[in-house]
């Protein structure tokens, strides 16, 4: 079983990043940004974490990337370029077009999970500034063999136990 944590949005915050890092370091497998973070890709907060560049960002970041972890492959992007604020419809035709199992991304700052075909779409919501929603969140998934366990957290680290859920996607 491996776990990855997903976060987004952070738009210029420091310590919060480096105390979810701290807080969840020897828990998880893997720690997605996705995007916009405000900070260079070689400032030391971004260090353990797998980022993207957002609409806000500059540096050096990929615009999207992809990575596998425990027979999963992920495809992380911020998502202004697919235009998720409207629909998921162009994200869907990237995920397909490169097989990824789970697409993470931010922009709209609103937390949300969705399985479209057999993959699994994924916005964290923001840290910073949620919409939608009051709680400044993140997500940590527990990748297991049938299913995908979605667990979402506060900023303090407080587990909001009713968003938890759990999807029914088999490995391929």
């Amino acid at each position: 079983m491996s776990k990855v944590l997903v976060v987004s949005d952070s738009h210029g915050l420091t310590r919060e990043l480096e105390v979810l890092r701290e807080r969840h370091l020897n828990e998880v497998d893997l720690m997605i940004h996705c995007g916009d973070s405000e900070m260079m890709p070689d400032d030391k907060v971004m260090n353990g974490y797998l980022t993207v560049k957002g609409n806000c960002d500059f540096g050096s970041y990929p615009l999207e990337t992809t990575t596998e972890i425990a027979g999963r492959k992920f495809f992380i992007t911020h998502g202004h370029r697919y235009s998720v604020k409207s629909s998921l419809m162009n994200l869907s035709y990237k995920a397909a077009e490169v097989g990824a199992d789970i697409a993470c991304f931010g922009h709209s700052h609103v937390l949300g999970a969705e399985v479209i075909g057999n993959t699994l779409f994924l916005n964290p919501g923001s840290i910073r500034l949620p919409r939608e929603r009051f709680e400044k969140t993140y997500v940590i998934l527990d990748l297991l063999d049938e299913t995908i366990k979605m667990s979402v957290f506060d900023i303090s680290g407080k587990e909001i136990k009713e968003l938890a859920y759990e999807f029914a996607l088999p490995k391929r």
